[in-house]
C-alpha cells in the first residue's frame, strides 16, 4: 500500500518509520536539532504547499528521508493504521543518527 503525502508524492507504507506532528516535534530542542541536521544532510523533502503539519520519516532502499507535509499526522496515521505498527520505533532505531 502507498501513502500519499501531497504534491503527487507517495511512499510505500512499509518504508514509513514514523509519522510525527510538526507542532509537537518542534517543541523539543533535540527534535529541532534532528530536523536541522536532516536538512543539512539533504534528507528533507518538502511536499507541503501550505503550513506544514507533519513529518514522515522513511527508510527507502537503505536511504533515510524526512518528508514534511501539510497533511495532519492523524490523517496520515489513519491511512496506514491497519498495515503498519509504529510501536517500538524511535529516531535512533531508525538509523537516522548514523
Amino acid at each position: 500500500m502507498y501513502l500519499h503525502l501531497g504534491k503527487n508524492t507517495t511512499v510505500d507504507a512499509d518504508e514509513v518509520v514514523a509519522i510525527l506532528d510538526m507542532d509537537n516535534l518542534t517543541i523539543a530542542k533535540n527534535s529541532r536539532e534532528f530536523l536541522k541536521r536532516a536538512e543539512e544532510d539533504g534528507k528533507v523533502i518538502t511536499v507541503a504547499d501550505d503550513i506544514p503539519k507533519s513529518v514522515v520519516l522513511c527508510e527507502e532502499s537503505g536511504v533515510s528521508r524526512v518528508y514534511i507535509t501539510n497533511i495532519s499526522s492523524k490523517a496520515l496515521a489513519g491511512r496506514v493504521k491497519r498495515i503498519k505498527d509504529f510501536s517500538g520505533y524511535s529516531l535512533i532505531n531508525a538509523g537516522f543518527f548514523d
